[in-house]
């Protein structure tokens, strides 16, 4: 409980008595929920601030005491009894902002010694069982304040989005470079073109010459295709298929070639 020193040590002229003590200890786990105390009593008194030490005359009465407390984003109020019966204290708490009460009874044995009150690090015991008792039996129904809730961590996916070809590629900021994708001679860059409806990566099924294993200066289809198609018969940036032999000079067939089988029968 992390800072209850100071405090315990500003505090001790007031402790007289085990349940002085415990009050003390419960006052500062509602602090470290969230909770500044206002003062004592059911109604508001004047001038009255939200502070993290105990108001003055807190201990005047050892049979009942009561405090009230306000979450740092005042969106809380509780009131806090705490009865004595025997040697138990009764923990009685009612949130006036929502009505809800929560309840908890703590034997003062368990969490005081009586005989080491002057002796900060011998006078409480059990200290994580006291700081559950009040977390489960108090802040958990009455809820947390706002300031105080827990985030849960935020999922992050490990998985860089050029492993997954149905994922878009993030937007690059100008000036940046971007990330290397995977060599089309790679046996495992087969097929990931016809999954990414974008065309941004190699190895699609379908085969073009404009795209062949080859590293080879890249041929931009728009410009046209002499003797084929006339200068923007294909959109900028669109994804084609040739449907025949690109540019002019290749050797076409040779007339010498072996002809197929039964070329120069008259039936066939």
């Amino acid at each position: 409980m992390a800072g209850l020193e100071p405090l315990y040590a500003w505090a001790r002229p007031a402790i007289s008595c085990p349940q002085d003590a415990l009050v003390c200890g419960i006052h500062w786990e509602l602090i470290g929920h969230g909770y500044r105390c206002l003062g004592t009593g059911d109604q508001p008194g004047p001038d009255e601030r939200k502070s993290e030490l105990l108001p003055a005359g807190w201990e005047a009465n050892k049979e009942v005491y009561t405090l009230r407390y306000k979450s740092t984003d005042d969106a809380q109020e509780l009131l806090l009894k705490a009865i004595m019966v025997e040697d138990s204290m009764i923990l009685n708490v009612m949130d006036r902002s929502s009505q809800k009460v929560a309840d908890v009874t703590l034997a003062v044995a368990n969490y005081i010694n009586p005989e080491h009150l002057d002796d900060f690090h011998k006078v409480f015991k059990n200290t994580e069982e006291l700081r559950t008792r009040i977390t489960s039996g108090i802040i958990a129904p009455l809820g947390a304040p706002a300031g105080k809730a827990r985030k849960e961590p935020e999922f992050k996916e490990d998985m860089h989005w050029d492993e997954d070809p149905l994922r878009l590629p993030p937007r690059q900021p100008m000036g940046t470079r971007a990330p290397s994708r995977p060599s089309p001679l790679s046996p495992f860059a087969v097929g990931g073109e016809d999954l990414d409806p974008f065309g941004g990566r190699s190895g699609g099924m379908i085969v073009d010459p404009l795209h062949s294993g080859i590293p080879q200066p890249r041929i931009d289809p728009s410009s046209g295709i002499p003797g084929r198609l006339p200068p923007g018969a294909v959109p900028p940036g669109a994804r084609f298929d040739p449907f025949g032999p690109l540019g002019i000079g290749r050797p076409g067939p040779d007339p010498d070639h072996l002809p197929p089988p039964g070329y120069d029968d008259m039936f066939m």
